[in-house]
């Protein structure tokens, strides 16, 4: 058991049932176990990411939640992402919600899709639920589904980033009554420590929790990471169809950076998206997981948002939530 910290509470706290208003993001395939543990035991909420869990890691699903709970018995939270991309990957997504609710899950991180379903299922068991958002109207739209938070996505985070920088997304969001929480860009005391500042109910941060021990991604990733600065992130749409933050590697450089032609139309078309969408999630899920464990470098497609500037050394989850939350109570 690590080390505990004194409660700084925030809105996320109380919702979250937490000691430190920070968010280990979902990460995939990033997201092991044993780093889920690592950032609830150390005061903040890990976020477990479903296809991570049991495709990438191999658990069984209700059996990974239990290993968990054996790491830690602090709050852990889970990732609903709720697009209708298919029937039988929507039916999955609410078997794994009625299965986290059942091992004790009461924070949902939801993305994508019309969260209105999760919220009822969460509220009914006493939970909470923020939706990810990346501007004013997916913002408004959360709201009127009952959402306890936002999560709001900018233009520095990992992943599939916004269009917005932090201050002015909290701009867009922050007067619709409901905590929100920055996410992207968080890699250093001081970008906590200013996004709470700015009026944030806490943050969400990912690429940070990539360069620690428990995390199983590849030493060369975690390089990577430590060596990058803001400048080699760039937008990928070769591995989802729509833009996607990863290092800029010979690799990347390679396959280019922009989705081809028949893939856009695809995409845009009213009934061909979802299709695409399932395709782009298939190969890429496969694709990154394979990249995640190279040590050779050879399948560079490594993840990571614009954070990577302040990320100098590997070290423990714990250490990193410890020195975040000495600084805010500074």
């Amino acid at each position: 058991m690590t080390e505990s910290v004194p409660s700084l509470a925030t809105d996320l706290t109380r919702d979250a049932g937490i000691a430190v208003p920070l968010i280990g993001g979902a990460m995939y395939p990033c997201g092991n176990p044993e780093l889920v543990a690592a950032v609830s035991e150390a005061g903040g909420v890990g976020i477990v990411q479903p296809v991570s869990l049991t495709y990438v890691h191999g658990h069984d699903f209700r059996e990974g939640l239990r290993y968990i709970r054996r790491l830690t018995d602090r709050p852990i939270g889970f990732n609903a992402l709720i697009e209708k991309s298919s029937r039988r990957y929507g039916k999955r997504m609410s078997e794994w919600v009625d299965v986290a609710l059942e091992e004790g899950v009461r924070f949902f991180v939801t993305s994508l899709g019309n969260p209105a379903w999760v919220v009822e299922r969460a509220h009914a068991a006493g939970g909470s639920v923020y939706h990810d958002v990346t501007e004013r109207k997916w913002a408004l739209k959360a709201v009127d589904a009952g959402v306890d938070g936002l999560i709001a996505v900018n233009d520095r985070a990992g992943g599939h980033a916004g269009p917005r920088s932090a201050e002015d997304l909290l701009g867009e969001v922050g007067d619709l009554g409901l905590p929100v929480v920055c996410a992207g860009g968080i890699g250093t005391e001081d970008d906590f420590v200013g996004a709470l500042g700015l009026g944030y109910a806490g943050v969400q941060m990912g690429t940070r929790f990539i360069a620690t021990t428990e995390c199983n991604a590849s030493d060369a990733y975690k390089r990577a990471i430590v060596e990058a600065d803001a400048s080699d992130v760039v937008l990928s749409e070769k591995v989802t169809g729509v833009p996607l933050a990863v290092l800029r590697t010979p690799y990347v450089e390679a396959m280019g950076t922009k989705a081809g032609s028949v893939a856009r139309q695809l995409l845009r078309g009213r009934r061909t998206k979802h299709w695409m969408r399932s395709f782009y999630a298939v190969r890429s899920g496969i694709r990154l997981a394979r990249a995640n464990r190279d040590e050779s470098g050879r399948r560079e497609f490594w993840q990571a948002g614009k954070s990577v500037a302040g990320v100098t050394s590997v070290e423990p989850a714990g250490d990193i939530i410890r020195r975040f939350a000495s600084a805010a109570r500074r």
